[in-house]
């Protein structure tokens, strides 16, 4: 399958996205744009990184540049932030690049993928090896500019109603999920849903869905899915790292003075790191008080990992037909096992140890 296939069937290639390009706002030298999001305003973690990146290039600009924040539904949906900005209708979105797979599935490795990059490996290949190339490759093919602004780490497995023994528990659940992780619980029969942050809590508590994953216990405890759900699994086989992306109109970023793109560079890297180390602080504390309120902690026993491993390698398999997604997985694994030859022998060991002689 040719890596352009993809926007065969889309209104999102050539110059009918060009024609329907806003009009910059400029007025004596200040320059003004506009971010839809996919989160709604005061998301913890979520909202927080997006608005980082716009405070960031507002100081750093000293106004002349001006991120103004639309929230999800302010101007387009959650899910419609990606074509408001490929097409013009926005100047940039800030999301998770994997809810986009429809567009193409190699978005997804930059989010997270199964059994994929945790967040610090995923920022080794992002900035020093194949991954901001990659990422500008596939952006070109969607008229898209993307640079990561924001992570929010390791995912937990998710909310359930019941405990899950065996793979087949996952046949017949409904499940909300995005991404390829989602793909793989639907090799093992789950209903998958691809729901907006603002709309899940409704579904879990009506019976619309049966479990679901969202971020962390911060962002999670946020929402109150403990009220509804009891049973929370904290490690998930979908995102070991969960990167964010700002993503601008290609032509708008082109438009742009060289000093005004280096703004926006350095104020996405600074939300990814700022970003990171916040969910890194308040999920600890978070998932303490969720344990103390009657939360059962759980893990995914070895035979549920093993059918997810079988899944998400089929996943793999057939979303390589594609030349482009192909290429991007080969590297991503190639260098995902070289940052984590290197972890698991340094950083890995010396948490272990630390542990075993404090505990002593």
């Amino acid at each position: 399958m040719d890596r352009r296939s993809f926007i065969a069937s889309t209104a999102l290639g050539g110059s009918a996205a060009a024609a329907t390009l806003a009009t910059p706002a400029i007025s004596q030298g200040m320059e003004k744009l506009t971010m839809v999001t996919s989160w709604p305003r005061g998301f913890a973690g979520l909202d927080d990184a997006a608005q980082k990146v716009a405070q960031n290039v507002n100081a750093m600009s000293d106004g002349n540049l001006e991120i103004e924040v639309k929230a999800a539904g302010e101007l387009v949906g959650p899910l419609e932030v990606f074509d408001a900005a490929s097409s013009g209708q926005a100047d940039m979105y800030h999301a998770a690049d994997y809810y986009f797979i429809n567009q193409h599935p190699a978005w997804a490795f930059f989010t997270g993928v199964p059994f994929g990059m945790t967040a610090t490996e995923h920022n080794n290949w992002y900035y020093h090896g194949s991954g901001a190339q990659r990422h500008n490759e596939l952006g070109e093919i969607f008229n898209i500019k993307p640079f990561v602004a924001g992570n929010t780490t390791a995912q937990a497995g998710g909310w359930f109603r019941k405990e899950i023994n065996s793979p087949e528990d996952f046949n017949g659940l409904k499940f909300r999920m995005p991404g390829l992780g989602g793909v793989v619980l639907g090799r093992l029969g789950a209903s998958v849903q691809n729901l907006p942050g603002g709309e899940i809590y409704q579904a879990l508590a009506s019976g619309a869905i049966d479990g679901t994953e969202w971020v962390g216990p911060w962002s999670d405890e946020k929402l109150g899915f403990q009220e509804v759900a009891k049973f929370y699994y904290t490690a998930g086989m979908h995102e070991p790292s969960a990167a964010l992306t700002l993503g601008i109109n290609l032509e708008r970023y082109n438009s742009l003075s060289q000093t005004h793109q280096s703004i926006i560079e350095i104020a996405c890297g600074h939300a990814n790191i700022w970003n990171m180390s916040q969910y890194g602080y308040f999920n600890g504390e978070a998932l303490r008080r969720l344990a103390g309120g009657g939360v059962k902690i759980l893990e995914f026993p070895d035979s549920v990992w093993d059918a997810f491993g079988t899944a998400a390698q089929e996943v793999y398999a057939e979303f390589s037909e594609d030349d482009l997604f192909a290429e991007i997985y080969e590297e991503y694994i190639a260098a995902m096992q070289d940052s984590s030859g290197w972890i698991s022998r340094s950083t890995s060991v010396f948490r272990r140890q630390r542990d075993r002689v404090l505990k002593g």
